[in-house]
């Protein structure tokens, strides 16, 4: 990698040099490989090749009879969810789908496979497919599939006219319709579809001179806003995506684009310019691409960034740039001029610059880590450019610099992101109680006992005194994880609770049991866990104690009705000393034509001593509008130590939900 001095990171005018991988990191944030897409009609004994896409009446991967689809060969099948919106079909990763337990040679029954219900294959050819039924009849069906890692061959039958889906900032990748959506002026996007470009690997293509081309694969773009045409520059292409820089010159406004292939138009599908949607680019489990302005060196779980020290954030999406070119690197970048804050940790950072990084859509924000931030490896890393929220990342602080350290859990930066990819052995056992909305009460204990390999990424993980907002479509992503046996697993507690957790859908390591409503005193009390020892965990006892009195959320009523365009401050009493309250709210944008209803939450973490936290304004933003919930919760963190696992944790939940309606 190459360095960048002190004096080029502040001033991109100063002989400007930049590692080549964060341009690479900028524009393959959804598509490493090609993948084939196809929608296919399988009629009674139809087959079909889920690697080729070639369907016949033998072989293949899964046929379809009136019984249902069966896998063929040895290929395994696993029914995921059973009404899956179409038009966000393209949100199912490889991730989720390749991590879902349950595949077997069993049919699926046609009594499942209604419109929507998605399921996973692994092909004979050992690659993973997620496939969703889009319609039904008594004597066919019809299934849209995406199978990973797979170029679409001769005889795949994907020769229909491209289809657009999705419009999306190319490291925001917000969905359409959410508040905080739309594609700026020279920034990068993304179109995802089907049949848009010759198949085969993306491959970048270089910005130096002559510059990136307006036709590429095949395949060239239209945008018509407001009467105006303009046509985008692309990076890369493959079937199902294709990232290009949206020319400074579009209006703003809505408009359609057009993706031509070998002299076929697509479907005119909408798309919305507006002056700034920012994208922060991300890696690992939401980490912001940030590195240091003076060396180049990137922050990761083992090399934190340290307060008062002056970083690059990588992004899209600030605002058109007229001064800078649209298809060709300049090693004399301008500045952007849109009124921008940066919040690291909640706490308003110093921006030092801001505007092109020198390679088309790109932009850089020097800032500096503000000198009170917080320490943790999930630290918030908010933009507001424009009155508009950007994606919310993370970033790993730590005062001494080096692996950073998760207060909340006690996870290290060498734990979460191990070296050389190695194996870590975790167990947790949990007890948690929740009052609904309607003040029911509930009270539940599980238990999972896990290895991983990579990276490991709690979901919606943030540290305290920061707050993040995703839509709930996004996958976490996980290295490889197998289940660990740790024989039974019993819990103990007031009252005469005692009871051996079940083991959970059959998933090896995981378990489960329901316990009477109010289980949990509110004068508190301690519930011991214990595990007999299985053939890869030994025995443990681990004591989880509730003090006196629980959480109580002293102002719920507030939750009521809340104003995204203002602060929201919650109040508590209660809960264990040293803890951690966690606030999530969630709200769902409204369906429309041309856009799938999305679910978006948001996330903010706080020590319980403090009482209260205000989630900003700027988080709510981009809640879209409409009827939600918002939820208390208090979290226990307690050790739990046994022969066989790296890392073990005890968690005690204290929930408390309320309806909202968020305007």
């Amino acid at each position: 990698m190459q360095n960048l001095s002190k004096e080029s990171a502040l001033n991109p005018h100063y002989d400007y040099v930049k590692p080549s991988f964060i341009a690479l990191a900028l524009v393959f944030p959804l598509v490493l490989r090609a993948d084939l897409n196809q929608t296919n009609v399988l009629t009674a004994g139809n087959t079909i090749n889920l690697d080729t896409g070639v369907v016949g009446t033998s072989g293949g991967d899964i046929q379809w009879t009136s019984s249902g689809i069966t896998p063929q060969g040895s290929a395994t099948a696993v029914n995921i969810y059973s009404s899956w919106p179409l038009a966000q079909f393209d949100t199912i990763s490889i991730i989720l789908v390749s991590l879902v337990p349950g595949y077997s040679n069993a049919t699926i029954p046609t009594a499942q496979l209604k419109v929507g219900d998605v399921f996973g294959v692994h092909t004979n050819g050992k690659h993973w497919a997620k496939v969703i039924v889009t319609a039904t009849s008594s004597t066919s069906i019809t299934v849209q599939f995406t199978t990973f890692g797979v170029a679409a061959g001769p005889g795949s039958g994907n020769s229909g006219p491209p289809t657009i889906k999705a419009i999306v900032n190319n490291s925001s990748n917000i969905p359409a319709g959410l508040p905080n959506s739309g594609i700026a002026p020279s920034s990068i996007f993304v179109i995802v579809g089907s049949g848009l470009a010759n198949a085969g690997l993306p491959t970048l293509q270089s910005s130096a001179a002559p510059g990136l081309s307006l036709s590429l694969n095949g395949a060239s773009i239209s945008v018509t806003v407001g009467g105006v045409t303009t046509h985008p520059a692309i990076y890369y292409t493959s079937p199902g995506q294709i990232a290009a820089v949206l020319p400074a010159s579009t209006p703003v406004g809505s408009g359609t684009l057009t993706v031509t292939y070998n002299g076929t138009a697509s479907n005119a599908a909408p798309i919305v310019v507006v002056p700034t949607a920012l994208g922060i680019n991300t890696y690992y489990t939401n980490s912001g691409v940030a590195t240091d302005a003076a060396t180049g060196a990137i922050l990761t779980y083992t090399n934190s960034g340290t307060p008062g020290e002056n970083i690059v954030l990588w992004t899209t999406g600030l605002g058109a740039d007229p001064a800078d070119s649209d298809n060709t690197f300049t090693s004399t970048p301008h500045a952007v001029n849109t009124p921008l804050q940066i919040y690291i940790g909640g706490i308003p950072a110093t921006v030092l610059y801001q505007g092109s990084a020198g390679y088309p859509g790109v932009t850089q924000i020097n800032v500096t880590i503000p000198a009170s931030a917080p320490n943790g490896c999930w630290i918030s890393l908010a933009a507001v450019s424009g009155g508009v929220l950007s994606n919310v990342a993370t970033l790993p602080i730590n005062a001494g610099g080096g692996a950073c350290f998760d207060p909340v859990n006690g996870l290290h930066g060498n734990q979460i992101a191990p070296p050389g990819q190695q194996t870590l052995k975790t167990g947790l056992v949990a007890l948690s109680q929740t009052t609904s909305a309607k003040d029911v009460v509930s009270t539940n204990t599980d238990a999972a006992f896990e290895s991983y390999t990579g990276v490991f990424g709690p979901v919606n993980s943030v540290s305290p005194g920061g707050c993040i907002v995703q839509p709930l479509t996004s996958t976490p992503s996980f290295g490889a994880i197998t289940g660990l046996d740790p024989g039974r697993i019993g819990l103990t507690g007031p009252n005469g609770i005692s009871l051996t957790m079940a083991n959970q859908l059959g998933i090896k390591g995981a378990f489960s049991a329901a316990l009477p409503s109010g289980a949990i005193p509110q004068s508190g009390g301690t519930f011991t866990f214990t595990g007999s020892g299985g053939a890869d965990v030994g025995s443990f006892t681990s004591t989880l104690m509730f003090t006196n009195p629980l959480m109580s959320w002293t102002n719920r009523s507030a939750a009521a009705t809340i104003d995204r365009s203002k602060d929201f401050t919650v109040t508590w009493t209660g809960g264990n000393p040293s803890s951690y309250v966690f606030i999530t709210g969630t709200s769902a944008s409204a369906a429309t034509a041309t856009t799938a209803s999305v679910i978006v939450g948001f996330t903010c973490l706080a020590n319980v001593g403090d009482g209260q936290f205000t989630v900003p304004s700027y988080i709510l933003s981009a809640l879209p509008p409409g009827n939600g919930g918002t939820q208390l919760q208090n979290d226990i963190y307690l050790p739990l130590s046994a022969s066989g696992i790296d890392i073990g944790i005890a968690v005690g939940d204290i929930g408390i939900s309320a309806s909202a309606i968020y305007k």
